[in-house]
């Protein structure tokens, strides 16, 4: 008998497309990295480095990678309703809707939902001692920020059947119009100064790229009469970069394609039109890299850690903020210094933080793991207006959640959510009845 992760890398089927799985952890393990760079924790708080260092928001452009995450998310989710649709029994007239979402969220909900439980649990003692000052306090409001991606996949996941519906009848016309509609919202914004319609971009723009995931399913990224399989992705990723430099360098956008402190104008909250052009880019950029991935992927001990990676990367994303703020936490308790952020001393000290940042990483992981694991599903048939209701809850529980965070859970802090003030205990709700209402009825009448 050999490990799980061996057995189940043995069990590959031949079809399946590896590299998918390979994005899906190097998208993720990039993020991670990327959040352990970006904190510039001195005792006085918590910065962000490249507002240190204005020179190095140029590595946005490489390291903000969520785009490549969305973009695989509308590829897989495009095989799986059409497996669910052909598994439907004959004659049935069951949505599998209800069925599709609780499918495709059950590994991304339940180590959420442990998540934020024990968060929750933790910042409600640690206030009702008297404590929420310094780092900690920062720590309670920091650590849920990262659950906005949960939010917008949630919402990429609701609307696949019918964002799927329009791909099947207009193909890269469907991918046109969402990407045209982004760039009516930065003209309205920009150009007219209507106020709140930016907010549409978190759908049009993350839709706009999920929607390019449909294309790859379907082998139309690197495939047509007059194209070869390489030019595409270039012509792709030529053009996104073409046209985000330009967008930055004599349009309204910022030069980060992360958001930075007392910025006017971000790239990702909410996404713009330069960041949906960064987003074509990368997308064609990988695709360029899919054939030597491939051979790479060939080998069995490469695959066996990208299985064993992809097992648990979600729950390794849902903690490693934790993990790096508990590391600063020790180095203050200790009395480590800290050095000033961009300083020799600070570049030096770097890799001993992200290793001890890494090992508690793993940590937490071998703690929440078993979350991760999915549950078997009941069938292919449910209750699709349950199902939507439940998804909507969770979305805007979710969200809420990484807006208002945990601190001030005593004091009633709330944060607006379009338009309405939501408190930590009110999201945490919604998203567990939310969650209840999805696994409910993905289960069947």
């Amino acid at each position: 008998m050999g490990s799980p992760v061996r057995v189940l890398a043995e069990a590959t089927p031949a079809t399946r497309d590896r590299y998918v799985d390979l994005l899906r952890v190097a998208s993720l393990a990039a993020v991670v990295l990327g959040h352990w760079m970006m904190a510039a924790v001195t005792p006085d708080g918590v910065g962000n480095l490249l507002a240190v260092v204005p020179a190095l928001q140029p590595l946005t452009w490489l390291l903000q990678v969520m785009p490549v995450f969305f973009f695989v998310g509308g590829f897989a989710h495009a095989l799986s309703y059409r497996s669910l649709l052909r598994k439907r029994p004959e004659g049935s007239t069951d949505s599998v809707y209800a069925a599709f979402l609780r499918a495709r969220l059950q590994r991304l909900l339940r180590p959420t939902m442990v998540f934020v439980l024990v968060w929750g649990a933790a910042a409600l003692l640690i206030q009702l001692l008297g404590g929420g000052g310094g780092l900690t306090g920062v720590t309670l409001r920091l650590v849920t920020q990262p659950l906005w991606f949960i939010g917008i996949y949630l919402a990429m996941v609701a609307f696949t059947p019918p964002l799927l519906r329009l791909h099947e009848r207009y193909g890269w016309g469907a991918f046109a119009g969402l990407a045209g509609a982004a760039a009516a919202v930065d003209v309205l914004r920009f150009a007219a100064g209507v106020p709140y319609v930016e907010f549409l971009n978190f759908a049009f723009v993350w839709l706009a790229v999920h929607q390019l995931g449909f294309l790859r399913a379907d082998g139309r990224l690197g495939a047509g009469p007059a194209l070869s399989a390489l030019r595409r992705p270039a012509l792709l990723a030529g053009g996104g970069l073409i046209t985000a430099v330009a967008l930055v360098a004599f349009g309204p956008y910022p030069l980060s394609m992360v958001g930075m402190p007392g910025e006017k104008v971000s790239n990702m909250a909410p996404p713009t039109l330069a960041l949906l052009c960064h987003g074509l880019w990368l997308v064609g950029a990988v695709e360029l890299l899919r054939a030597p991935a491939g051979r790479l992927l060939a080998r069995p001990r490469a695959w066996r850690t990208v299985v064993a990676a992809n097992g648990v990367a979600m729950t390794a994303f849902l903690w490693h903020l934790t993990a790096m703020l508990g590391v600063y936490g020790a180095m203050l308790a200790l009395d480590v210094p800290l050095p000033e952020p961009a300083t020799a001393a600070w570049w030096a000290q770097t890799p001993l933080r992200l290793a001890v940042a890494a090992a508690l990483t793993a940590v937490l992981v071998a703690a929440f793991r078993t979350f991760e694991r999915p549950a078997p599903t009941e069938g292919v048939q449910g209750h699709g207006p349950l199902a939507a209701l439940g998804a909507t809850l969770t979305l805007l529980g979710v969200l809420g959640l990484s807006m208002v965070g945990f601190a001030g859970l005593l004091e009633g802090r709330t944060a607006r959510l379009i338009a309405i003030p939501v408190s930590a205990p009110a999201a945490v709700a919604m998203t567990l009845c939310g969650w209840l209402l999805v696994e409910r009825a993905g289960r069947g009448r």
